[in-house]
């Protein structure tokens, strides 16, 4: 019996190729924002007229509907000068159809200077962001967005402020 044949080069297992998928499809879309690819970023989301899709930028309402999800991008790409995304903490999970993308987005942006002549300057930003997509004909495709700041803190945690410890019920009185 000849032996088996495999391709050449590195192959995915089954079981991680849609993960894969998901993960280049998340990528494409943050890739899109930072070069102010509005046609791909629409391409990106959901447009199947049954489920309305919903976004939810740091700050903003909720929006829903594929026309006003993508007005904000437009919004957006308008007012942003520069933007980059450095993603870290992401994380992909499966449940047939849908997947959820979590990850930490380490956003750096500007926009125009008040002079016009050059990019104004640069801020920087942590947000945390749920992204879910759902598997179509043709490929996976954003039907929610949700990202929200993270607030920066201290290390000493305000005495006045309740924490975990605090929960009623706790067997153990705060120190």
């Amino acid at each position: 019996m000849p032996a088996a044949v495999l391709p050449a080069g590195p192959t995915a297992p089954p079981a991680t190729a849609p993960a894969t998928a998901v993960e280049a499809a998340n990528t494409a879309f943050y890739e899109a924002m930072e070069t102010g690819d509005f046609d791909t970023v629409s391409g990106l989301w959901l447009d199947d007229d049954a489920t309305p899709v919903t976004c939810v930028h740091p700050g903003w309402p909720v929006l829903t509907g594929r026309g006003e999800v993508l007005r904000s991008y437009a919004l957006i790409m308008a007012n942003t000068e520069y933007i980059q995304f450095f993603l870290t903490d992401l994380h992909v999970s499966l449940a047939g159809d849908t997947a959820l993308v979590t990850c930490t987005e380490n956003i750096l942006s500007g926009g125009p200077a008040e002079d016009g002549d050059e990019l104004g300057p640069l801020v920087g930003q942590l947000v945390v962001a749920t992204n879910a997509f759902r598997r179509t004909p043709d490929g996976w495709r954003l039907w929610s967005h949700h990202a929200s700041p993270v607030l920066a803190g201290t290390d000493d945690p305000d005495p006045a402020e309740p924490t975990l410890d605090d929960a009623p019920g706790d067997p153990e009185p705060p120190l």
